[in-house]
């Protein structure tokens, strides 16, 4: 397994922001982490990467506790996207995208290689000479998952990878949100693990492997899409009345509320 989580807690006790959460994520695989706004999906990626301390629990990545890695070989293979990346100097696209290499020392050759090939795969090839602070939300976006994409591109660099992404399409339209998702796949596929925080429980049950839902920071349902995306289960997560229906082409479940 790339990632174990065992019976995570973060948070004081009667003011848990998770607990008792575990998982196992394999190389190539895609977890999607469901649930709503508080329900503990930012805490666990946060947790995961050791920006919070459990409580109780442990985090192994790649055979290893994760607070064994020395900082440098973590950031060579474990790739993070927070829900916000502030950044207030006019660097330029190109140049944000880059800082991603600095763990790796691959030479100035293979990192630009890498950073064209990223700035391909979330379409901001034409964006890399303009200056990151005059870019609209959905183009900021985009190079900050550039940026964390250039950071575990190649397998060759580090081995086992981990992606860590909280809303990566969020301010993205329908055209990109779908680019996103295929880049991640595409990424997976080079032997990656990814785990992503959405809010679309559609879109993520269209190209999740596996789905974590969370509620009051406890693990609700854990599982295939279909297992997952009921709705009961919705009732439980968003206190909604939904419907879910089969996609006709895809096969998986669509979610359907209001």
């Amino acid at each position: 397994m790339t990632l174990e989580i065992d019976q995570l807690t973060v948070g004081p006790a009667g003011h848990e922001r998770l607990v008792d959460v575990s998982l196992r994520v394999a190389p190539g695989e895609l977890l999607a982490v469901i649930g709503a706004n508080g329900a503990g999906k930012s805490s666990l990626l946060q947790a995961i990467v050791g920006d919070v301390s459990p409580v109780a629990g442990r985090v192994v990545f790649a055979g290893r506790a994760m607070d064994r890695y020395p900082r440098r070989e973590r950031a060579m293979r474990v790739g993070v996207l927070a829900q916000a990346s502030p950044l207030a100097f006019p660097f330029s696209v190109r140049d944000v995208v880059a800082l991603a290499r600095s763990p790796h020392g691959t030479g100035r050759r293979v990192d630009c290689e890498i950073v064209e090939a990223a700035a391909q795969a979330t379409d901001i090839v034409a964006l890399l000479d303009r200056a990151y602070t005059r870019l609209s939300g959905g183009e900021k976006q985009r190079v900050q998952l550039a940026r964390v994409l250039a950071q575990v591109w190649r397998a060759e660099d580090a081995g086992t990878r981990l992606l860590l992404l909280d809303e990566p399409v969020a301010a993205l339209d329908i055209g990109h949100q779908s680019l996103v998702m295929h880049t991640l796949r595409r990424v997976a596929a080079t032997g990656a693990a990814v785990v992503f925080v959405a809010h679309d429980v559609s879109l993520a049950a269209a190209h999740a492997d596996t789905m974590l839902a969370l509620a009051d920071g406890a693990s609700v349902a854990c599982g295939p899409p279909a297992a997952v995306v009921t709705a009961e289960t919705m009732t439980r997560l968003y206190a909604a009345e939904t419907r879910i229906i089969t996609h006709p082409t895809t096969g998986t479940p669509v979610v359907l509320h209001g």
